[in-house]
């Protein structure tokens, strides 16, 4: 533990001196190593430890909040009286603070702890990988290779009597790579992580992971344009469920709603998505890169069904959002670092698997637009509009896998396009990453089966050859 249980005691009753009534203290200590490659060349290796504080104080719906290096008793009073008086109010509220120490719902072991592994091996899988893609094709121009791992130590501790200590372990490997014919650049990228050890590469091979964007980046130099229109899109769920969580997911984070931020503001209970359509937020899933025992408020972490047979029943609440309400937090209070007030963040967001086969529903696509892999977007959570790129997609004719194209975007509204999906398949793809939102990176993993909407406005780009 970072802080002795009655030095925290004693932080808390001083931060309510004030007159708050809610405080929290989140301490950690945080160990990181990043091994960068670039231009055919070790860039940076990179290991450092950066601990600290975070104080917050509630009173009614205001909050205060702040932040030292300093991890010791004394250090920590001092913010905690500063914050308590900026909090205003009246009275003194002196809590009796009985210790609560929450069990997770469910549990993960690391069988190969990332500070254990000699950083010679993490430079030499980054190499690796590097050559691995180089020599996939002379037409490979760039390739960067990044390896990451954290160790994160945390200890959270409430005036309500919460109190857990809790270590994370995660892994991330990132491979992007570029190719150009002469007129033409495309890129590839590829990337595996999670809630996990070393062991991630005995699961992975990231020799493989290199040569397959390096190969993604060289097909796409022979694509041909894609077309423009509206048409049938299938979504591969080897696309990953990039689609679900923006154009839905932060539309369904409690801040936003309550803030009438959010599309989905005001629609519980209502239809917002086709009946063959459930959306869920789990962090309990093993080894995901969204997921933790307990969140970065203490609550266990825990799966929250969102929208059930089209139909929206939840939101993802933090503490804060929640008491509004009146109502318990659903495990969805994340933070980037002690620097950072939690907010309501997604963890591992996903559709959940239906009845068809992902093959059949190609076969019974006579015409349209296959999406394998997606590419970056935007979205507006107020109305729902977004558009993304699509970073890998073929022309489906007659039930048939076609051509690839390059270029296509694909433009819509999240409720509009999920209460038009009409057959979701069996499988489930994920993908992982860096979620950004007021200003903190946390990290998310997304997922959805094989989806197939009727009807999207597709982007094309000219073909260069008929329109110079």
């Amino acid at each position: 533990m970072l802080l002795a249980p009655d030095d925290l005691k004693v932080i808390l009753e001083a931060a309510l001196e004030g007159g708050g009534d809610f405080a929290e203290v989140f301490l950690e200590r945080r160990q990181t190593t990043v091994i960068g490659c670039e231009d055919n060349k070790i860039e940076r290796v990179h290991s450092g430890l950066d601990q600290g504080a975070g104080i917050r104080v509630l009173k009614g719906e205001d909050t205060v909040y702040g932040y030292t290096n300093e991890l010791t008793r004394d250090g920590l009073l001092e913010l905690a009286r500063k914050l308590g008086r900026a909090a205003g109010g009246k009275g003194n509220n002196k809590p009796e603070i009985e210790w609560q120490r929450p069990k997770p719902n469910w549990d993960f072991q690391v069988k190969k702890r990332p500070d254990e592994i000699p950083v010679e091996e993490k430079v030499a899988l980054v190499q690796r990988a590097n050559e691995a893609a180089r020599a996939v094709d002379q037409r490979i121009v760039q390739v960067s290779v990044s390896y990451g791992d954290i160790i994160q130590e945390v200890t959270i501790a409430n005036s309500e009597g919460i109190l857990v200590e809790d270590e994370r372990v995660r892994c991330r490997f990132v491979v992007n790579a570029v190719a150009s014919d002469g007129k033409i650049i495309q890129t590839g990228y590829e990337s595996i992580g999670g809630l996990i050890g070393f062991e991630l590469f005995e699961e992975n091979d990231p020799v493989e992971l290199a040569r397959k964007a390096a190969e993604r980046a060289v097909r796409m130099l022979e694509a041909r344009p894609a077309p423009a229109g509206r048409m049938t899109v299938v979504m591969a769920g080897e696309a990953g469920g990039t689609m679900i969580h923006e154009a839905c997911g932060h539309g369904l984070e409690a801040d936003l709603v309550q803030k009438k931020l959010s599309v989905y503001a005001g629609k519980k209970g209502q239809q917002v998505a086709s009946p063959l359509i459930t959306v869920i937020d789990d962090a309990t899933l093993p080894g995901k890169y969204g997921s933790f025992r307990f969140d970065d408020e203490g609550q266990p972490g825990q799966r929250t069904v969102l929208i059930k047979d089209g139909i929206l029943v939840d939101y993802m609440y933090d503490y804060l959002t929640a008491r509004k309400e009146g109502r318990r937090s659903t495990g969805n209070g994340r933070r980037e670092s002690y620097r950072d007030r939690p907010i309501p963040r997604m963890t591992n967001t996903f559709i959940a698997p239906g009845k068809d086969d992902p093959q059949a529903i190609i076969r019974e696509t006579k015409k349209g637009l296959l999406v394998k892999r997606m590419g970056g977007g935007q979205v507006n959570t107020t109305n729902g509009d977004f558009v993304f790129d699509v970073a890998e997609g073929y022309l489906i004719e007659n039930g048939e896998i076609g051509p690839l194209v390059r270029g296509a975007t694909l433009t819509g509204n999240g409720p509009e396009v999920l209460k038009m999906v009409d057959r979701v398949g069996s499988d489930l793809g994920f993908s992982l990453g860096t979620c950004g939102k007021d200003g903190q990176g946390v990290p998310v993993g997304d997922a959805q089966p094989t989806i197939r909407i009727p009807e999207m406005v597709v982007g094309g780009i000219l073909d260069e050859e008929e329109n110079p």
